[in-house]
């Protein structure tokens, strides 16, 4: 199932936690659901140039803190705090509490599955090839030190009637092992053709490491233990040893069987036939 779950939501728990992090009662649930979604469909839409790949929201009973990650910090900051301010003033209206809003730098954004996604995107809405985004972004995202990147493209590529689904992959991709720091990330192409979709995963590594390597020290594998040299217990042993009372090669192979059957080396060669006694009835 590593090729069809969300690499994230597989995660969560084990080494990714939730983006949005409360507890509240049954029948607020949804309407508190429903204020996230606002809250992220709004950041999304007016920070957009600014690369926002995650919003992480927190809340408790008197506040609510949201976490914007951004590739471009200072244009959701704006001069002196004026674009943060208004942003915060814009949220208060949607969740109705005091909104404290905290803003997270990306430092790498090629190594961030949903910023290399809407990159790709928004060259195909700029007529550039499918091929020449995937391999730039392949080669941007490997030279930044990523140890697997896999990208897939669906949809009318390259204007074509019939829909159809490309891949580029590059490094590995070891979607099935859940201690792997797998990011992955989608946006969608809007082309003058339809929209196209744009799946990445970015393997950055393996992030339990450490317990591992403590847990090999703990329990060391139970290897078996290295033969021997045993050519020191065979000194003497002649077994299979042409020398001896066999005599030389040169003799050939005739000469040995005759010594060992004892008969004398100069007799007369055996015919394949003995005449039989008596003559003919």
């Amino acid at each position: 199932m590593g090729q069809k779950v969300n690499p994230h939501g597989l995660r969560v728990g084990v080494i990714k936690d939730w983006d949005s992090r409360w507890f509240t009662k049954d029948e607020e649930f949804g309407d508190t659901l429903v204020s996230d979604y606002k809250v992220r469909e709004y950041l999304k839409k007016s920070l957009f140039l600014a690369g926002v790949p995650k919003i992480e929201i927190e809340r408790d009973n008197l506040r609510v803190r949201v976490f914007i990650h951004c590739a471009k910090p200072g244009m959701v900051i704006g001069r002196g705090g004026s674009e943060i301010d208004k942003i915060r003033v814009a949220i208060e209206k949607i969740v109705g509490k005091p909104v404290t809003v905290n803003v997270v730098e990306v430092r790498q954004p090629d190594l961030n599955a949903q910023l290399v996604a809407e990159s790709i995107a928004s060259q195909l809405e700029r007529r550039i090839s499918f091929r020449r985004a995937m391999k730039g972004a392949i080669g941007r995202t490997m030279r930044m030190g990523a140890k697997g990147i896999k990208i897939s493209v669906s949809g009318r590529l390259g204007g074509a009637e019939i829909a159809r689904t490309e891949h580029y992959h590059e490094g590995t991709i070891p979607l099935q092992t859940i201690r792997a720091d797998i990011d992955y990330g989608f946006w969608e192409a809007n082309t003058t053709y339809g929209k196209i979709g744009v799946k990445v995963w970015i393997y950055n590594g393996e992030v339990l490491m450490d317990s591992k390597n403590r847990a090999k020290r703990s329990f060391p594998d139970a290897r078996p233990a290295e033969r021997n040299d045993r050519r020191g217990d065979r000194r003497g042993d002649r077994r299979g040893d042409r020398r001896g009372n066999f005599g030389s090669r040169q003799g050939g192979p005739r000469n040995n069987n005759a010594g060992r059957s004892g008969a004398p080396r100069g007799g007369a060669p055996r015919t394949g036939r003995t005449p039989k006694e008596g003559g003919a009835n």
